[in-house]
């Protein structure tokens, strides 16, 4: 006369079996195996350098990275990317750009203590012809002055709003060239 279902559920209820002993060994084993495979979670330490707002377009995703790199600004910022760049996060026409903008600073400064926010535009950019109506690219002189201009406005709108922190503007060409764009004055 055989009890083991009573044994067993005694043995579950109250004192875990060998054999639930090994269930639950293969179960911690694989997750443990599982876990090497998932992407590990990287909590920030300390804190980067600056904020980089840059235009989306895809023909100058390396020329970008290469001019943060040559800045010795490799792994020591964050990106936020908008159509347009900063006319992208000034525009009436994309309100939700703006506070994406803003929201990805608030961020930056509370989360990773940044100090300077970098804002890089680019020539022949599909968003000005988009937002403003007008193709500069083969207007070499207006499209620098065009962007300049958004360039100063959003600089304005950063140190308004967080004067402790420094802006960088700059203008690059599809070549990856850059030239800086200074405040007058």
């Amino acid at each position: 006369m055989c009890q083991c279902s009573t044994h067993a559920q005694r043995d579950t209820a109250a004192n875990p079996g060998r054999r639930q002993f090994v269930q639950l060994a293969a179960l911690g084993g694989g997750a443990a195996l599982l876990g090497s495979f998932l992407p590990q979670t990287a909590y920030a330490a300390g804190g980067t350098d600056a904020l980089l707002l840059s235009c989306m377009d895809y023909r100058l995703v390396d020329e970008t990275e290469a001019f943060m790199a040559a800045r010795g600004m490799k792994n020591k910022y964050d990106h936020i990317v908008l159509a347009g760049a900063a006319l992208g996060a000034i525009t009436n026409k994309f309100p939700a750009w703006n506070q994406a903008f803003w929201e990805h600073l608030d961020v930056a400064i509370s989360l990773h203590h940044i100090h300077k926010v970098m804002i890089l535009d680019h020539r022949d950019c599909g968003a000005y012809k988009v937002v403003l109506g007008e193709d500069f690219g083969k207007m070499p002189d207006k499209e620098t002055q065009t962007h300049a201009e958004t360039l100063m406005t959003l600089r304005k709108q950063i140190l308004a709003k967080y004067p402790q922190l420094a802006v960088e503007t700059y203008l690059m060409a599809l070549d990856g060239s850059v030239q800086q764009i200074v405040p007058k004055g």
